[in-house]
Parts: structure tokens; C-alpha cells; sequence
């Protein structure tokens, strides 16, 4: 089988599992599950921001947020460590549902164990591809889920979490979130988190 086939199956795995998901969004009038619209997000952003990602890297952009909400936030404390223990679950949980799909379709261990090591965020900053999927989660996120987020949160939050954000990416990735547009109230805070 072509890498080219495999990678196109493998993304019809993933789709067809976040298909499941009960939380949609409505794109041009039809509603979509919500996950398999932030996968196609991920790999439209991955190609824009990069020429030519690895077959690894562009499959930890699809499974990202595989299946996310088989384990919700609300079943974990609603603190700083409940937060972050939930986070660290979904790491492993993505990963082991990306390698069944993947193993499915034929790759072999070592792009399995590459896609796992890049979804647990293994060697941000000092890994180049953690670090492009990094990057690439937050361009998501500014791009298409900021304004929705600054609408239900304090100025105080939100640069908060744009501090957070900002210190997670590299100089291209902010060069790359300052070319998005932003509403006015969205670009000042973005102003005021980099002051």
C-alpha cells in the first residue's frame, strides 16, 4: 500500500471515530460532530504552516483530540491538579487510540510509537516536530475557538490563557498567530497578554 493510501485511510479511521462525538457544530448550515471539524482544522493548519510535515506529525494533528469526550473535564476536580491530571490522561488516551487505528491500517511500530511520543507533547521545545504540533494547536485554537472562549471568560482569564499559550510556541508560530485576524476586543487583549 502507498504511504499516500495508508495516510488517507488511517484519516478515514480517525474521522469516522470522532463521528461519534454527540457534540456538534454547525459549518455553513449543517451540523457536524464536533471533533472531526477541530481534525480537519489541525491538518488544514499543519499544511499551511508547514511545506512538507512528516506522515507521523500529520497524524498526530488528526488524532489530536481523538475521541476527546469519551473522558470529560467534569469527572476530574475542577482545580489546577484535577485539570492536569485530565490532561495527562487524554495524552495517553489519545495515543492508544491513535495506535488501534493506526495498526489497522498497516504502519509499523515505529511511525505507531512516533505519533504516540509527539501526541504526549514528549520534548516540547526541544523536539522540532512537538514543537510544529504545538504551534499548530495553538494557531487552531486562536484561529477558530479564542473569540467564542474571550466571550465566556474575564479579560483577566483570557490573557491569562494567552500568556500560557504564547509561552508554549515558537517565534514562528507567533508570527504566524499575529498574521490571524481578531476582532478589536480580541487583538487588544492579545496586546495587552504580550505587554
Amino acid at each position: 500500500m502507498s504511504a499516500n493510501k495508508k495516510l488517507i485511510d488511517a484519516y478515514l479511521l480517525i474521522d469516522h471515530a470522532n463521528a461519534n462525538d454527540p457534540n456538534t457544530t454547525s459549518i455553513a448550515g449543517t451540523l457536524i460532530a464536533k471533533e472531526v471539524v477541530y481534525g480537519l482544522r489541525m491538518t488544514s493548519t499543519l499544511l499551511h504552516f508547514m511545506a512538507t510535515p512528516s506522515a507521523a506529525l500529520q497524524l498526530a494533528a488528526r488524532c489530536q483530540h481523538i475521541c476527546r469526550w469519551e473522558i470529560p473535564r467534569n469527572e476530574y476536580p475542577m482545580d489546577r491538579t484535577g485539570y492536569l491530571k485530565w490532561r495527562t490522561d487524554l495524552k495517553k488516551f489519545h495515543a492508544n487510540k491513535a495506535a488501534e487505528i493506526l495498526e489497522k491500517v498497516g504502519y509499523d511500530q515505529e511511525i505507531i510509537d512516533r505519533v504516540a511520543f509527539l501526541l504526549q507533547k514528549k520534548q516540547l521545545k526541544r523536539d522540532t516536530e512537538t514543537q510544529i504540533l504545538e504551534d499548530v494547536i495553538c494557531l487552531v485554537f486562536l484561529e477558530f475557538y479564542y473569540e467564542e472562549f474571550m466571550s465566556k471568560h474575564t479579560d483577566e482569564k483570557v490573557i491569562d490563557i494567552l500568556q500560557k499559550t504564547w509561552k508554549k510556541m515558537s517565534e514562528k508560530g507567533h508570527d504566524a498567530a499575529l498574521a490571524l485576524s481578531y476582532s478589536d476586543r480580541g487583538l487588544a487583549l492579545i496586546k495587552k497578554a504580550l505587554n
